[in-house]
C-alpha cells in the first residue's frame, strides 16, 4: 500500500501538534463524536468495495466457463 508524501517524515513532536490543534478545533466532546462518523464512513466504504469485487466475481465467472466449453 502507498504511503501519502507527507507521512513518511512525520514524527511524534509533529502528530503531538496536530492532535492539540485538533482538541482545540472541535473540543474534548466532539472528538468521539467525530471518530465515531469516520469510523461508520470506512465501514460502509469497505462494505462498498466488498459489493463491487462480488459483483465483478460473478460477471467474470460465466465469462470462464464459456471459454472452457469452447475449447
Amino acid at each position: 500500500m502507498k504511503t501519502l508524501l507527507f507521512l513518511q517524515n512525520l514524527g511524534a513532536g509533529e502528530i503531538i501538534i496536530i492532535a492539540l490543534v485538533v482538541l482545540l478545533l472541535f473540543g474534548g466532546k466532539k472528538i468521539p463524536e467525530l471518530m465515531h462518523g469516520i469510523g461508520k464512513g470506512v465501514k460502509s466504504f469497505k462494505n462498498g468495495l466488498n459489493e463491487v469485487e462480488k459483483e465483478i466475481e460473478s460477471i467474470e465467472e460465466p465469462l470462464k466457463d464459456d471459454k472452457k466449453e469452447s475449447k
